[in-house]
């Protein structure tokens, strides 16, 4: 983990250059591109049967182009698809993606400007560097130097962000969808979610009717059938043996009713946090449970019963289907997302698309959310649930 998390900060620190970098690379392919799609297009104007087909190609090579350069901003600002925003589609390119290109040129030019620069002055700082090693600069000279080589690379620094940053900005104004068809996206979203609460909501309850018919209930039969005989019995001893029995089926019955209490709804989070309350759960697992929750404020109450709902899936597929020794929660807030991972050492083959997943990949999406599952066969199997909190 430790290595991950430097790995990581390292990737924080060097995602922009390289991402501006990347950038003066792509604008370059997307000069070449649309200079050869400006001629085509000129040419299949003289013969109207291939210009329909020449724009298809053009669309369809430009919209790869965009995908490309949605995947390379990635790297400059995650989180630049709005949630649940699906991406770019990579037949066919909009007329706003085809400006999209032609406007990133110039933060493609700027860019490699910059880089041109910063070439020189590295150049320029050799130069300084080895004169200073043959004795041919004085101190005050070499220090002068040092002086006016560090102010621009300050500004070559700041040159390199005002451009990610205006590459960023093109890509925010010209990729994403305009407000109707954004309203048009997210009513789509709002009417498949609400239908599939609903189905989640069904779902749950049949299957609380099976815990009650199948549990609960036959040990309340059996457990009246019991007293019958004891009222029966002749031998005091044999009545009393029998109503100490009918006295452990009640506090397995009555455990049984708090297990089902507790999956329509976790009443503890009440009064205490999701930490706490996994904790408890933790302790009634059928397997070892490490849990970490690092939350710098306890967040709403529906994203806390929805992770309780994930955390609580997971752990009964842990112990039952995966026959794992260990599982480990973490819990933790990232870029304005509440994040939980839920890992086991068991044997793998978790589907997403099974019962129990696929009704919290529905609680999930509710809130604008979003659940991942990677179970290869053989394991491990990693459950990971995003809900956004900002």
């Amino acid at each position: 983990m430790a290595g991950e998390r430097h790995t990581h900060r390292w990737w924080a620190r060097l995602r922009l250059p390289v991402g501006v970098a990347a950038g003066s690379v792509t604008a370059a392919v997307e000069l070449g591109f649309l200079t050869a799609a400006a001629v085509a297009l000129a040419v299949s104007a003289l013969a109207p049967a291939a210009s329909r087909r020449v724009t298809d190609l053009t669309r369809r090579y430009a919209g790869q182009l965009v995908a490309l350069e949605r995947r390379r901003l990635a790297g400059l600002l995650p989180g630049l698809l709005a949630a649940g925003e699906p991406p770019p589609s990579r037949e066919v390119a909009t007329r706003r993606q085809v400006a999209y290109l032609a406007a990133r040129l110039l933060p493609g030019t700027l860019g490699l400007l910059a880089y041109a620069v910063l070439g020189i002055g590295l150049v320029l700082a050799g130069i300084v560097l080895r004169a200073a090693v043959r004795g041919e600069l004085s101190l005050l000279d070499a220090l002068s130097q040092v002086a006016v080589g560090a102010v621009l690379l300050l500004l070559n620094i700041q040159a390199l962000a005002s451009i990610a940053a205006l590459d960023v900005r093109l890509a925010r104004r010209l990729l994403r969808p305009g407000s109707r068809a954004e309203l048009t996206r997210r009513v789509q979203e709002l009417t498949t979610s609400r239908a599939e609460v609903i189905a989640a909501v069904d779902a749950e309850r049949q299957r609380i009717e099976r815990d009650l018919h199948d549990g609960l209930q036959q040990r309340l039969v059996a457990l009246g059938m019991l007293l019958g005989r004891a009222r029966r019995a002749r031998d005091s001893d044999r009545a009393q043996a029998l109503v100490a029995q009918a006295h452990e089926d009640v506090q397995r019955a009555v455990e049984e009713l708090r297990e089902v209490a507790w999956r329509v709804y976790p009443s503890a989070l009440d009064g205490s946090d999701l930490g706490e309350v996994l904790a408890m759960v933790a302790r009634r697992a059928e397997v070892p449970v490490r849990i970490r929750c690092d939350l710098p404020q306890r967040p709403e109450r529906q994203i806390e019963t929805v992770l309780y709902f994930v955390a609580c899936e997971a752990l009964t597929n842990a112990a039952k289907h995966a026959a794992a020794t260990l599982v480990t929660v973490e819990i933790s807030v990232r870029e304005g997302w509440v994040r939980m991972c839920v890992h086991d050492d068991g044997v793998g083959g978790a589907d997403l698309g099974g019962r129990g997943l696929s009704g919290l990949a529905r609680r999930v999406a509710a809130l604008d959310g979003r659940l991942g599952v990677t179970s290869p066969a053989g394991g491990p199997t990693t459950v990971l649930a995003e809900l956004p909190c900002g």
